[in-house]
C-alpha cells in the first residue's frame, strides 16, 4: 500500500473546517484568501462557522464535516481552523479507511495534535503547522513553510543557540505535537511508536510542576528512552505556582535526561507562537544542535 501524499499543485482543492471550538467568520476569509494566493481552490466546510455553546457545532455535524472531508478523493488537504478542546471527541467515531487508500494532508496544531497521533499510528504523514486562526498574525516563515511542506519542497528550519541546548546530531523519524495531548494520549490505540523518533513539544499556560509530571509519564511509559532527539518548541506563557517550583522549565526538561545524552534545543519556531513554522510529522529528518544554534532538515 503506497501511503505517502501528493504534493499540492496550483488549482488543487483544499478544505477549511473546524473540528473543536468555533472560529468567527474574519479569521476564515483571512484564510481563504492567504490559500487562494498560493494557487489553491478553498472550500469552507458546511458547519464551519457554526456554534454550538463552545464548539463550532454539535459532534455530529464537526464530524460530518470531518468525514465528507476524508471521503471526497477531490480534497487534497484539509486544514483545521483552530484547536481549542474537541478533536478527542472525534477520532474514534471518524472512519479512516479513505485516508489509507487516498491520503491527504491535515494540517493544524495544539488540540489538533489528537489527529497527528492518529495518522502517525497508521503510518501517515500529517503537517503540524499553522491555522486560520493565527494567519493574520504569522511570520512570513510560518506559511512559507506551510507552502514548502504542502507542495513537497525541501526545506529546514534553524533556531538560534541557548544555553540550555544539548549538542548533538540524530537522523530519524519526526514525532509530537502538543505536550498535554501527547500525554493525555499515553497508552492508547493512537499513540505512536517512539522507537528511534525525534520528538517535538510545545505548550501553552502550563504549570510548571505539572510539565515535570508529563515528563515522568513520558519516562515511566518508556517514550524518553526510545527517542533519538528532543525539539522543544515555544512554551507560551508557562506558570509557577505562588510558592515557586524552584526551577525553569529548561531545567526540568533537562532534568529527565541528566543520564541520557541526545541532542536536545530548546526555543524552536513552533507552537503557540507567531512564528510558528510547519513540521511535517512523520517524515525523516536530520536534528543538528551545535553552537550555532540548531536546524532540523526535512529529507
Amino acid at each position: 500500500m503506497n501511503l505517502s501524499i501528493e504534493k499540492l499543485k496550483a488549482g488543487d482543492l483544499v478544505e477549511i473546517l473546524a473540528p473543536a471550538k468555533s472560529i468567527e467568520k474574519i479569521h476564515v476569509e483571512t484564510a481563504v484568501k492567504t490559500l487562494e494566493k498560493m494557487g489553491l481552490n478553498v472550500r469552507v466546510s458546511k458547519h464551519c462557522l457554526g456554534q454550538f455553546n463552545y464548539f463550532s457545532g454539535t459532534i455530529s455535524e464537526r464530524l460530518s464535516d470531518f468525514q465528507n472531508a476524508i471521503n471526497d478523493d477531490e480534497v487534497k488537504a484539509i486544514f483545521c481552523a483552530r484547536g481549542g478542546y474537541g478533536c478527542i471527541q472525534l477520532v474514534d467515531k471518524l472512519q479512516w479507511a479513505n485516508m489509507l487508500r487516498h491520503p491527504k494532508w491535515i494540517v493544524g496544531f495544539s488540540d489538533v495534535t489528537v489527529f497527528h497521533q492518529k495518522l502517525g499510528s497508521m503510518g501517515l504523514k500529517s503537517i503540524h503547522g499553522t491555522m486560520p486562526l493565527n494567519f493574520a498574525l504569522n511570520s512570513s516563515q510560518s506559511l512559507s513553510t506551510l507552502n514548502d511542506a504542502l507542495t513537497g519542497k525541501t526545506y529546514s528550519i534553524k533556531a538560534e543557540p541557548s544555553k540550555y541546548n544539548t549538542f548533538g546530531s540524530a537522523s530519524a523519524t519526526l514525532h509530537g505535537g502538543n505536550l498535554s495531548i501527547l500525554y493525555s494520549l499515553l497508552g492508547t490505540d493512537d499513540c505512536v511508536d517512539y522507537t528511534d523518533s525525534i520528538l517535538f513539544i510545545e505548550d501553552l499556560s502550563e504549570q510548571i510542576y505539572h510539565l515535570d509530571r508529563m515528563f515522568y509519564a513520558l519516562a515511566k511509559a518508556g517514550v524518553l528512552n526510545r527517542i533519538k532527539g528532543l525539539i522543544v518548541g515555544g512554551m507560551t506563557d508557562m506558570k509557577d505556582t505562588a510558592i515557586p517550583f524552584g526551577m525553569s522549565y529548561e531545567s526540568v526538561i533537562l532534568s529527565h535526561f541528566e543520564y541520557r545524552k541526545i541532542p536536545i534545543c530548546f526555543n524552536f519556531p513552533a507552537g503557540h507562537i507567531n512564528d510558528n513554522r510547519a513540521l511535517i510529522l512523520g517524515a525523516n529528518v536530520e536534528f543538528n544542535v551545535n553552537t550555532t544554534g540548531s536546524e532540523l532538515l526535512f529529507l
